[in-house]
Formats: C-alpha cells, structure tokens, sequence
C-alpha cells in the first residue's frame, strides 16, 4: 500500500510509534441502493469498502471521493456521514503502528469503468446489497447502516469512560 508522503515525514521523527491518523471510508452505492461497489484488497484479499488517509488539510468527503477515484476508478459523490469510528491499533509488516478516526460516508456513484487503478487492490466490483461477500464486522455494520431506513449515524458513546478519563482542574 503507498504510504502518503506526509506520514513518511512523520515516520522519520518517529518510527515504528503509534500514530493518530484521519482515515475515510467510503460506501459507494448505485441510486437505488441496490447494489454496493466493493473492492478486493491487493495485500489481504479481504473485500472492503473504498478506504484511505486524510491528506493534511483535505475535507474528508474530498477525501472520499478521492479514494474512490484512485481505487476503483469512479467518480462518486457525497450522500451522508455514516459513522465515526477510532479504529486500530492497526500494526503494519513494516512495523508501523496507527490507530485512526475513521469517518465513513455513503457515497453515490457517478460514473466510471470499475477497474483498480493504483495497485491497492485486486479487483473491482458491484454486489447485490443482499449478496454481500464476508466482511469484518466494521465494515458489515457500516454497509448495513448505509442500506437501512431510516439511517441513523453511528458513534459511541461511554458515559462512564469519560467520567473515568475527563481531567478536570481541582481534582
């Protein structure tokens, strides 16, 4: 997977450490929902959604639709936020650690001829949105959500987390 140049900027000050990062996720449907734009990953073969790292200073539907360009070779607009997500630890063969906020989005497709178009993935694909393929249970939650009616967005909320880990002044 190509590193963007401004974490290999990070990665030379410091390493192999935990890295906070932007990420998106992008959910490309048809305008009826009834189908879902999927992508094989090159270095899993798991499928997915569209996926990618903020760039500094991007909007993250920008983003979105970036990576749908880049990916899958389609050009998608935004619909909705779907989720915000921390996700990771994620430890990578290189050795590198990131843990991301994860905003995910549905995104309607525009136009394009499916194809990987930068080496990240294997395949392209539309699937019947009831003939999914596996998926890890994020990204089967977020499609699921994406498909639903009504639509809510998802996020959690721990009331007693932040009780436990607010610093508050005078205590």
């Amino acid at each position: 997977m190509p590193i963007p140049e401004f974490v290999v900027e990070l990665r030379k000050h410091i390493g192999h450490a935990e890295l906070w990062l932007s990420g998106v996720t992008g959910v490309v449907t048809d305008d009826e929902k009834s189908r879902v734009l999927l992508v094989k990953r090159a270095d899993n073969g798991e499928w997915t959604p569209i996926t990618g790292i903020i760039d500094p200073g991007e909007q993250p539907a920008n983003a979105a639709a970036r990576e749908a360009l880049e990916e899958a070779n389609v050009r998608v607009e935004p619909v909705r936020v779907v989720s915000l997500d921390s996700v990771g630890p994620v430890k990578y063969p290189n050795g590198d650690v990131s843990r991301y906020l994860d905003i995910s989005f549905h995104m309607r497709y525009l136009s394009g001829d499916l194809r990987p178009a930068d080496g990240e993935n294997s395949e392209v694909r539309w699937f019947d949105a009831d003939d999914l393929p596996p998926m890890n249970e994020r990204f089967r939650t977020v499609v699921a959500n994406v498909l639903a009616d009504p639509q809510p967005t998802i996020f959690e909320f721990d009331a007693e987390e932040v009780e436990r880990t607010a610093e508050l002044p005078g205590n």
